[in-house]
């Protein structure tokens, strides 16, 4: 059986000019919003970049700050979290394509 950590690895993003974090989300393929959530810092800049900053979090924090944003459903692991690309996009060259607001995910297990 799979250990829970009691904190996870949780990817956040810097507001500009204020000393302020946020979590960071993501969206299922089908288009569903989730929490993202790592078990080890290695694992978040595998998926990520090492340049993606974090903080810890035990579950229960990170589930308050889901609520009001209407998200309920953590990915714990995902093995990959980049840009969506649009069917159209293939063969468009990168700076082209419009990123989306949240980064697809896959491989990952659900907390």
């Amino acid at each position: 059986m799979d250990e829970v950590p009691d904190t996870y690895v949780v990817p956040v993003r810097t507001v500009p000019g204020r000393q302020l974090l946020t979590v960071r989300t993501g969206r299922l393929p089908q288009g569903q919003r989730v929490g993202l959530a790592f078990t080890t810092a290695d694992k978040l800049a595998n998926a990520m970049g090492a340049d993606q900053p974090w903080t810890r979090l035990c579950e229960s924090a990170l589930r308050t700050m889901l609520a009001p944003l209407g998200i309920d459903r953590i990915q714990v692991d995902p093995l990959l979290v980049a840009p969506r690309v649009e069917p159209e996009a293939v063969g468009t060259p990168r700076h082209l394509i419009p990123i989306q607001a949240a980064p697809v995910l896959t491989g990952a297990r659900q907390g």
